[in-house]
């Protein structure tokens, strides 16, 4: 299994490789950390998402965690953050709304 470091580090890579601004807003634990990606719109919007298991096929995938006026996001965030300190944050800016969590390598 993959440390949240390292799953981070590749994961900015990754966004970096396809022109995606991307900024780590807060360090979790480097071993175990849960990871919630946040991806800005840059209209007054966002969407915040965190990995889950599909109940159906044990499978692991990213889930909108919460979507509206970055506001409420941000709060929604510090929340959880409230409650997991080890927990990773990843802001990503991107109009269109590209995050690459569907993409190969990035869903486990």
């Amino acid at each position: 299994m993959l440390t949240a470091e390292f799953w981070v580090k590749a994961y900015l890579k990754r966004l970096e490789l396809a022109n995606i601004p991307a900024y780590v807003t807060a360090h979790g634990n480097d071993a175990s950390g849960a990871v919630l990606v946040k991806c800005t719109r840059l209209d007054g919007t966002a969407e915040a998402f965190q990995r889950s298991f599909d109940l159906m096929t044990g499978a692991r995938k990213w889930m909108s965690l919460v979507a509206g006026p970055e506001a409420d996001v941000d709060a929604s965030i510090r929340k959880q953050r409230s409650f997991d300190r080890d927990l990773w944050v990843i802001e990503i800016e991107s109009r269109e709304g590209v995050t690459l969590l569907d993409e190969d390598g990035l869903m486990d």
